[in-house]
């Protein structure tokens, strides 16, 4: 007998939010399914049932899109900030549809965030098992010590948290400042920021500039272009929802 699917992964997947909200939607009481609300998101669901997310049928699931957008410095990547600060989400043009970041860039960070209406498709972007590269573009206040910055390779901790192994090169010194390109694979919360600050060279700009195969480009701030499906296809076929 079909057991379904997990009701947060179907809820993800209609593009209205991420699996892990929807599993704190539901702890909330705001999801019901077949007219009972339901507490746990220990709960499998079949495409015969129906589905409600505070009283509203649950969207019918579009197929998985993704956009590359430029992030502009001052916006923070979530839907809603409790401090009241802009966010991307407010900014995008009014066409896109709803859209979840992949991952998120900083108050102070610009350049490529991925965009999707597909909730398990941004969970399978984000893994680290994915392998895939981040790029950036750095710019530190310091005299660059070429050295240091090549131990980076075997990675390094800080205040009892391990970075992995990051590729920094040094592009070029002009007085007291200096351009990076900054590569890593994992890219844990702030972890540029704070590795830098660390090494006492504090970041003043910082920008993404890819994000496994999908470039920034000659993308400019606020502007969104969508991936063709077919590249979409090529770069992340192994992911079932687009099969």
């Amino acid at each position: 007998m079909d057991k379904g699917e997990r009701i947060a992964k179907v809820i993800a997947r209609a593009g209205i939010c991420s699996r892990r909200t929807a599993e704190a939607w539901i702890e909330a009481g705001r999801v019901m399914v077949n007219g009972k609300v339901l507490d746990t998101p220990a709960f499998c669901v079949n495409p015969s049932d129906r589905v409600k997310v505070d009283g509203k049928p649950l969207p019918q699931a579009e197929p998985p899109r993704l956009w590359r957008y430029y992030k502009p410095k001052g916006l923070v990547t979530t839907h809603n900030d409790e401090r009241g600060r802009p966010t991307i989400f407010e900014a995008l043009p009014p066409h896109l549809p709803r859209v979840i970041s992949v991952g998120r860039l900083d108050l102070n960070s610009e350049g490529l965030l991925l965009l999707t209406n597909d909730g398990e498709l941004s969970r399978h972007l984000e893994l680290p098992s994915t392998g895939w590269i981040r790029k950036y573009r750095v710019r530190v206040h310091g005299k660059i010590d070429p050295q240091e910055l090549q131990k980076l390779s075997d990675g390094i901790e800080i205040d009892g948290m391990r970075y992995g192994s990051i590729l920094a090169i040094l592009d070029r010194q002009q007085g007291d400042n200096a351009w990076l390109t900054v590569s890593l694979r994992e890219g844990k919360n702030r972890e540029i920021r704070r590795i830098f600050e660390f090494l006492g060279w504090p970041v003043s700009r910082l920008i993404r500039l890819s994000y496994g195969p999908f470039q920034l480009g000659p993308l400019t701030p606020g502007e969104v272009k969508a991936v063709p499906n077919k590249l979409l296809k090529e770069q992340i076929g192994t992911f079932k929802s687009l099969s």
